[in-house]
């Protein structure tokens, strides 16, 4: 048969009446889970990576170019979860529209998003962690609590290591303590967010801000910093920070109400997050000069630049607790992908498909994919892996606004409570948009991303094609 078999709506629409999972998630748990992952890892540690190297205080421009790519691409997602309440996100989407090798590819890029993305998170997890002991005067060998590469010898991120496995031990009783542990953490760091807003505001210095886009400086292995290229490269480093609108989508599965409530949520933890996430670089980039903000942990330590001790302690307890949240919710959409691909046969069902008889949750998976990321967290530096989900997430988004055009024109009497506005304007502005945002991470980024995909198309023909249930239907 061919690689573009498609996956029939109807085969969709009946495994969604014939779920095992526990149906639990109300429309404010789904929303609370998109703000759970949604800020964290971005807004804690990246946004002084992405300031410091390559924006400047035009930090705040590159979160407005990042959100207007993911508005289009929440709009679309919002119409395929209506129409399709299924858990696979993505993937899911792409094989009930385009077809089976898209699809495949899709979802084999998805564990850049949701994999790499829990992995970014456990390593700054460990970063404030650490911080947070050094307020009490405890100090944990450095070569304990980095990678090799930025400790410059043998070492092992411990605090990554461990907090990725008790994030695994929540992930297996279920998800209902899964989402309770979400919504207590969710509270606590939104009401912090706000605090950095209000309180960080009183501290802004507007020479901090001049000049606004610094001069283009081109380092000597040719990488841009600064300058309206250095914005756009920053974009794509921030981009990470808003990928877990779509993870809301992964948790149709579980949803009391999923045509209705996951569209919901997609887009109200998307603009609730865009809005908060513009604040708190602008009052960042005036709390301190761009070149001085600490890549590590930016919003502690430009609270600690003004001598706001009392402060530093909250901010770093609430990114410390916030950032397991965002590792939670990651790590809950990879392995419901997963999940789905073993259902359609392209992964082996007996290791990504079985449910706990007790939990019913994908335990044996959850279980490898908490092996992975330990590992990767334990001995990778940060920036790395955090370019390399943005790339996996910009091309799900790519491709999720392309496959609703076809779905349109395929099938245009298919019920859909929830219809993307001005589809032929918002569609080819997400799928242009985020591909354009993909051709400005660095080249060694592309060429690391060209190979995965290529490794993904080889296991595809070698077991996936042959083992799907439509090739056997």
């Amino acid at each position: 048969m061919s690689i573009w078999r498609k996956k029939p709506i109807e085969a969709y629409q009946q495994e969604a009446k014939n779920n095992d999972l526990n149906r639990v998630l109300t429309r404010w748990g789904l929303t609370s889970l998109g703000i759970g992952a949604i800020i964290g890892g971005g807004i804690f540690t990246l946004t002084g990576i992405a300031a410091n190297e390559h924006a400047g205080p035009a930090l705040a421009l590159a979160f407005v170019i990042a959100g207007i790519g993911c508005l289009f691409a929440s709009l679309c997602y919002a119409e395929f979860a209506s129409v399709l309440p299924v858990e696979g996100s993505a993937y899911a989407y792409a094989y009930g529209t385009i077809g089976e090798l898209f699809a495949w590819f899709i979802g084999w890029n998805l564990i850049l998003e949701y994999m790499m993305g829990a992995t970014t998170v456990a390593v700054a997890w460990s970063g404030y962690f650490n911080k947070l002991l050094h307020l009490f005067n405890i100090h944990i060998p450095e070569q304990w609590v980095n990678d090799p590469s930025t400790y410059g010898g043998p070492a092992f991120n411990v605090l990554a290591f461990l907090i990725t496995w008790v994030i695994t031990g929540i992930l297996i009783k279920g998800i209902k303590e899964a989402a309770s542990t979400n919504n207590i953490i969710v509270v606590l760091k939104v009401a912090v967010v706000l605090f950095v807003i209000i309180a960080g505001a009183f501290y802004v210095d507007p020479a901090n801000w001049d000049p606004f886009i610094p001069a283009e400086v081109i380092d000597a292995k040719g990488n841009v910093h600064y300058g309206f290229g250095g914005v756009l490269t920053a974009a794509t480093i921030v981009f990470f920070a808003y990928i877990g609108f779509d993870a809301v989508s992964t948790q149709a599965g579980e949803a009391i109400n999923p045509k209705k409530d996951v569209p919901f949520a997609i887009i109200a933890s998307l603009v609730i997050c865009t809005v908060l996430y513009i604040a708190v670089s602008l009052v960042l980039t005036g709390m301190v000069k761009y070149d001085q903000l600490d890549m590590k942990a930016p919003v502690a330590s430009a609270f600690s630049g003004q001598g706001l001790t009392w402060a530093v302690y909250l901010v770093t307890i609430a990114a410390t607790a916030g950032l397991m949240s965002v590792m939670l919710v990651m790590m809950l959409g990879q392995t419901r992908i997963f999940l789905g691909m073993a259902k359609d046969g392209l992964l082996p069902k007996g290791m990504f498909g079985t449910l706990h008889s007790k939990f019913k949750t994908p335990w044996k998976s959850t279980i490898l994919v908490g092996f992975i990321i330990s590992i990767v967290a334990a001995i990778t530096p940060i920036q790395n892996i955090s370019e390399m989900c943005s790339m996996g997430t910009l091309l799900a988004f790519s491709m999720v606004c392309l496959a609703v055009l076809v779905l349109r024109v395929k099938e245009p009497n298919l019920e859909r409570p929830y219809k993307t506005p001005w589809v032929w304007i918002v569609a080819p502005l997400g799928v242009g948009f985020n591909i354009f945002l993909m051709t400005h991470v660095r080249e060694n980024t592309m060429t690391f991303f060209t190979i995965w995909g290529a490794l993904g198309i080889l296991i595809y023909f070698l077991y996936s094609r042959r083992n799907s249930k439509l090739h056997k239907a």
